[in-house]
């Protein structure tokens, strides 16, 4: 594919590239990890004096009117590092709701502030029970004078712990997966009736399982129109996996390169091994995987810009199905090709395995978008 970055994108791939570089080596993230909150607030307060927390929203509000291809850029290049801020959760998914969905009110008092960097946000919209249908919710939202009230029960709602503000999608009518009667709140983090259960991802990322038990909310909190919420989700949701699949780009490329290396110092028989013509073949298969799934995500992210929903939709499910494929075998091939040394928390390849193995899970595995795509083709 014919797809040459532009002079402005190239600085933000090189900004975010060193930012990587001096800030992600596999000592200083094991560090993060191991954190309370699990990253840096002083990465977040860099990111966004860099204006990266701006980039997808509009200039009106003090963005930069940026597109799914700088997105894409950023994701590929922290990708690389295993960047743990909630890029993805706060400014893609959160942000992008609010922008999308929002009142001017809403976006007035929330988007600026994600853009400084003072507020992180979180989407709840899974279930125990829902697998990877967006539209299976069972939390409830029942009006109460002039507000809401909230019951029902979230998990792996992804930074979670640390969010200020949390996204949630609830049912106001209809039954349990039906696509009309869903709707969108913004909700306090610290509301009364809300519980958390908080854990350490197998990535290293935090996220948390949440309980909504007579939350009180105004209506003031309704995100868009009441019931209406599923198309916002929807389109939210594409563009996330858009970034995941840019993600996965980069982290496989990384578990290339370390490979690669590690092939290359290890002997055997007083011979590296990376000298043995089928670790050589073994490792050219690896590299036409993630040149295969650059060439998909650079697609879609061409394609987000368009018009076509249903045929960018189409190649969404295409590319993370095919990514999906990808991101598993380099990942395995790499930790095959450490030996039992892959398998330690001390090699950096088995993070990255973790990873690759996390996004294929997330917003739907292979298999539930092969399905997908061969449904709408």
């Amino acid at each position: 594919m014919d797809f040459e970055l532009s002079d402005e994108q190239n600085l933000l791939k090189d900004s975010v590239e060193r930012f990587v570089k001096d800030n992600y080596s596999a000592e200083a993230r094991a560090k993060l990890v191991e954190t309370d909150s699990g990253f840096s607030r002083d990465h977040w307060k860099k990111m966004a004096e860099l204006g990266w927390l701006g980039l997808p929203f509009s200039e009106s509000v003090g963005g930069f009117g940026g597109t799914a291809i700088e997105t894409m850029i950023m994701m590929e290049s922290m990708g690389r590092g295993l960047v743990l801020e909630p890029f993805l959760t706060t400014v893609v998914m959160g942000g992008g709701l609010v922008a999308e969905a929002g009142s001017e009110a809403q976006i007035e008092a929330i988007i600026p502030e994600v853009i400084e960097g003072n507020m992180l946000l979180a989407f709840a919209y899974a279930e125990p029970q829902s697998r990877f249908d967006l539209h299976d919710v069972e939390t409830t939202a029942t009006k109460s004078g002039d507000g809401y009230i909230l019951n029902g029960h979230k998990s792996v709602v992804y930074h979670g712990t640390t969010a200020d503000k949390i996204i949630v999608s609830a049912r106001t009518s209809g039954n349990a997966r039906d696509k009309d009667g869903i709707s969108l709140f913004i909700v306090d983090n610290n509301v009364a009736g809300l519980s958390r259960r908080d854990y350490r991802t197998v990535d290293g990322q935090r996220a948390a399982d949440i309980l909504f038990n007579n939350v009180k909310v105004g209506a003031d909190a309704l995100l868009g129109a009441e019931g209406k919420a599923y198309p916002v989700i929807e389109k939210i949701a594409d563009r996330t996996t858009a970034a995941l699949c840019a993600e996965a780009v980069g982290v496989m490329q990384a578990a290339i390169d370390i490979t690669n290396g590690y092939i290359k110092e290890r002997k055997q028989f007083g011979t590296p091994i990376g000298k043995f013509q089928v670790l050589q073949h073994r490792m050219v298969d690896m590299h036409m995987e993630a040149e295969q799934a650059k060439s998909m995500s650079d697609m879609v992210a061409m394609k987000l810009e368009l018009d076509d929903v249903e045929d960018c939709r189409k190649s969404i499910a295409a590319a993370k199905a095919k990514i999906g494929q990808g991101a598993k075998f380099v990942g395995e091939q790499s930790i095959q090709l450490h030996g039992g040394m892959g398998m330690t928390d001390e090699y950096s390849i088995g993070h990255y395995f973790k990873r690759l193995m996390t996004i294929e899970m997330l917003f739907g595995n292979t298999d539930y978008h092969f399905k997908r795509y061969a449904a709408m083709a």
